[in-house]
């Protein structure tokens, strides 16, 4: 079954110890729910910095990553679906692409 990468962007941290258990459990519900499709539960990352040939640009341009997660979904439509009720969507983004396969 096809992999998805999903890619966080924006939201915060939380302020306090309180909200911040209030956010974890919100996101182990979802992940939970997701049951083996949830094949890496991944993380929330630091600042990013973009490498091009010339030169590095801080913060990872106009939208950061803010972390990330891989997911089994059957198609992109599917990948889509299980999306929803993720806790990101509340107060940021999620880019969602399919990891292609290589044989190497």
């Amino acid at each position: 079954m096809p992999r998805f990468l999903f890619v966080y962007h924006g939201g915060k941290m939380p302020d306090t110890p309180e909200e911040g258990q209030k956010v974890m459990a919100a996101w182990k519900s979802w992940l939970e729910g997701l049951g083996d499709a949830a094949l890496d539960p991944g993380a929330p990352v630091g600042m990013s910095k973009t490498v091009f040939s010339d030169k590095v640009d801080d913060n990872g341009g106009a939208n950061p990553t803010s972390g990330y997660s891989i997911i089994k979904a059957t198609d992109m439509e599917d990948a889509i679906a299980k999306s929803k009720g993720c806790p990101q969507t509340g107060n940021g983004s999620i880019e969602i692409a399919e990891i292609i396969e290589l044989d190497m």
